[in-house]
C-alpha cells in the first residue's frame, strides 16, 4: 500500500524526535563523563567549606579520566587514569570510597604520594611540620539532624601555601592523635575540614574508615556551588516556609 504524504510528513517527524533525542542523551553522557557532574552533600563532614544541602558542580578534566569518570561503572577490568594529572594539595575532591565504590565522598586532599602525616594533639604535621593555623572567631557546625554547636574557626596553611578553613570542637578527640601515616605510591591522603566529625583517611579500611585513596577513584575537583537549601532545618516548618531555607549567599560561590 503507497503511503500518502501526510503519514510520510508524521514518520519522518517522528524519526527527526528520536534522532533529536538520542543527540541530546549523548551530548548529556558526554559532558557528564569529560566536563562535569553534579553531586550532592549530605553531611557536615566538609563544613565549614561545604554545608549539608550543597549542591556542587565537580570538574572531571582536571586529573584525567578513570572507570570511575563514566556515568556506568565499565567494570575493574578497566584501570587506570587516562591523560591523569595529580591534584594539588588542598584541592577538594568527589571520590569512590574504596572499601565501597558505591558510595562517593567528598573530602580534602591533604597528602600526596611518600608524605608523612599525623594528627598531634588536634594539631596537623606534613613531612615532620606543623601546619601554621590562625584564629578566625568562632563559627556555628551543623549536625547531620539540623542541631548546631559553637565550634573554633581556624584558617590551616598547607606545605603549599593554600589556606582554608577548619572547624575544631576540641584537641583530645579520637582522631586528634595518631601514628605517622606514610601516603604509599598512587595513593592519597584526605581529610575533611570538619576535623573532629570527618570520618577520613585517619581510620583505615580495616577500621570501617576511608584509609588511603587510590588516584584511580577521583572523579572530579569541586569547583562550584550551584546552590544550597538547609534542609534539615527547612523540613521542620511548614511546606510554604521552604523556600526561606535557601542560602543565597552559597549560590555559584567558589570552593577553595
Amino acid at each position: 500500500m503507497a503511503t500518502s504524504p501526510k503519514s510520510s510528513g508524521w514518520v519522518a517527524s517522528l524519526l527527526r524526535s528520536g534522532y533529536d533525542l538520542v543527540v541530546i542523551i549523548v551530548l548529556v553522557v558526554a559532558v557528564r563523563t569529560i566536563v562535569a557532574a553534579p553531586f550532592y552533600v549530605p553531611s557536615a563532614s566538609m563544613e565549614p567549606t561545604l554545608q549539608i544541602g550543597d549542591e556542587l558542580l565537580t570538574t572531571k578534566y582536571p586529573f584525567g579520566y578513570s572507570r570511575y569518570s563514566l556515568p556506568l561503572d565499565p567494570g575493574a577490568s578497566f584501570k587506570g587514569r587516562f591523560l591523569g594529572k595529580m591534584p594539588e594539595r588542598g584541592d577538594v575532591v568527589v571520590f569512590r570510597l574504596p572499601r565501597d565504590p558505591s558510595e562517593t565522598l567528598v573530602k580534602r586532599v591533604i597528602g600526596l604520594p611518600g608524605d608523612r602525616l599525623q594528627m598531634r594533639a588536634g594539631r596537623l604535621w606534613i613531612n615532620d611540620q606543623i601546619l601554621p593555623i590562625r584564629s578566625a572567631g568562632v563559627g556555628q557546625v551543623e549536625a547531620d539532624d539540623g542541631t548546631k554547636a559553637s565550634a573554633g574557626l581556624y584558617i590551616e596553611t598547607l606545605p603549599n601555601g593554600r589556606e582554608h578553613p577548619i572547624f575544631k570542637l576540641t584537641d583530645d578527640g579520637p582522631l586528634d592523635d595518631t601514628p605517622v601515616f606514610v601516603v604509599p605510591p598512587g595513593m592519597l591522603f584526605m581529610m575533611g575540614d570538619n576535623r573532629d566529625n570527618s570520618l577520613d583517611s585517619r581510620v583505615p579500611e580495616d577500621q570501617g574508615g576511608v584509609g588511603y585513596v587510590p588516584l584511580e577513584n577521583l572523579i572530579g575537583r569541586v569547583d562550584l556551588i550551584l546552590g544550597s537549601w538547609d534542609f534539615p532545618v527547612a523540613t521542620e516548618g511548614p511546606l510554604w516556609a521552604w523556600p526561606e531555607d535557601l542560602r543565597l549567599s552559597q549560590f555559584f560561590s567558589r570552593v577553595r
